[in-house]
C-alpha cells in the first residue's frame, strides 16, 4: 500500500519562495513516476510538474516553467517541488500523486498532466500567495 504526505505548503508574498515535499510510504515508490497537481476552489485539478522513476525526465505546464522545479530523492522516498517568484494565481491545494509502475504507462506529456493516470494521491497542502 502507498500513501503520501505533502508538507511545506504556507502564505508567502508574491514574488517569494515555498518548497514543497511529498514522503512517500511502500516499497515501490523509487519506480514510480510522480506528478504535482493543484486545484483552487471552483476550478478543475491542474497539472504542474511531474517527474520520471529515476529522475531523468521531467514536464512542467508552461505557466510554472522557469520558476518551479521538481526533484527526487528515492534514497529517501521524497520528492521536492521548489517554487519560486511565486504569483497569486499559484494559489491552490497542492497534490503529489504517483503512477506505480505495474501501470505501464509510458512517461510522456500527453499521459502525466491527466490525473486519471495516477493511482495514488495525497491530502495536499495549502499555498497562499498574497498580492
Amino acid at each position: 500500500q502507498v500513501q503520501l504526505e505533502e508538507s511545506g505548503g504556507g502564505l508567502v508574498q508574491a514574488g517569494g519562495s515555498l518548497r514543497l515535499s511529498c514522503a512517500a510510504s511502500g516499497r515501490t515508490f523509487s519506480r514510480s513516476d510522480i506528478g504535482w497537481f493543484r486545484q483552487s476552489p471552483g476550478k478543475e485539478r491542474e497539472f504542474v510538474a511531474a517527474i520520471s522513476w529515476e529522475g531523468r525526465m521531467t514536464i512542467y505546464t508552461d505557466s510554472v516553467k522557469g520558476r518551479f522545479t521538481i526533484s527526487r530523492d528515492n534514497a529517501k522516498n521524497t520528492v521536492n517541488l521548489q517554487m519560486n517568484s511565486l504569483k497569486p494565481e499559484d494559489t491552490a491545494v497542492y497534490y503529489c500523486a504517483l503512477d506505480p509502475p505495474t501501470s505501464r504507462r509510458p512517461f510522456r506529456n500527453d499521459i502525466v498532466k491527466l490525473p486519471a493516470a495516477y493511482d495514488y494521491w495525497g491530502q495536499g497542502t495549502q499555498v497562499t500567495v498574497s498580492a
